[in-house]
């Protein structure tokens, strides 16, 4: 007769992996039991296992509610015991979640982005001038440092205050003869800071190797025969 063997894909879908297999079917077991006196005692047994096998829910709010919630759901929500706290019911465990709303907004100018446009509705509402300027400057500010981003080129600051007046309907201004900060696209620099320290490796590296020839003892010792042969001729 051949050998059977019993793997995991042929068993049933382990329902709460953290109490293992052996704590289900001790469930399905009580589930079978004939008389309630039975099953509630049974069930109080296997409540204590499923609270040593994970000791960290101790630290959690209700936890013997959290352990009867689990007894129930691993039983499929068909023992029958006397539990001291409410069933639970399939709808709340399996509840889905209500679909994710994207925005759907539009976007005057999708370089500088939707921050911008509520960055100029809040200056509009500033009325310090002084505390204004600072506002709208800052403002011009940030969409040429968008703007670079955008277009990895430069730009002319009448092109970013002229936008800046069309986002604004005109309301927010500056004067034409301000400078913005300057700005400039720098791709890659944490690949060339990288680069650049391996090359100070290399040649750290290098001139190890020269001090290390440097303090051989054989080339030492070829330097003092050198010497002492060197005064010394033969005819």
């Amino acid at each position: 007769m051949p050998e059977i063997f019993d793997y995991n894909s042929t068993r049933n879908k382990l329902i709460l992996s953290e109490y293992g297999r052996n704590v289900q079917n001790m469930v399905k077991y009580i589930v079978a039991l004939p008389t309630r006196e039975e099953r509630n005692r049974y069930a109080q047994v296997v409540i204590d296992l499923m609270g040593f096998l994970n000791p960290h829910l101790r630290d959690v709010a209700d936890f013997k509610h959290k352990l009867w919630d689990h007894l129930h759901i691993i039983s499929d929500f068909q023992i029958d015991v006397d539990s001291p706290y409410p069933k639970p019911s399939p709808e709340a465990i399996h509840m889905k979640p209500e679909p994710l709303r994207y925005p759907h907004q539009r976007i005057k100018y999708k370089h500088y982005g939707k921050t911008i446009e509520l960055m100029i509705e809040k200056a509009k509402s500033i009325e310090d001038p002084e505390r204004k300027r600072h506002m709208v400057q800052a403002v011009a500010n940030f969409m040429k440092m968008a703007y670079v981003q955008w277009n990895k080129d430069s730009v002319t600051d009448e092109s970013i205050l002229s936008d800046l007046y069309a986002l604004s309907g005109g309301q927010l201004k500056l004067e034409e003869n301000i400078n913005l900060n300057r700005v400039e696209y720098r791709p890659n620099t944490h690949t060339n800071n990288n680069q650049n320290n391996r090359g100070r490796t290399n040649n750290n590296q290098n001139n190890r190797g020269r001090t290390n020839n440097n303090n051989n003892p054989r080339n030492n010792n070829n330097q003092n025969r050198n010497r002492n042969t060197g005064g010394s001729k033969k005819y």
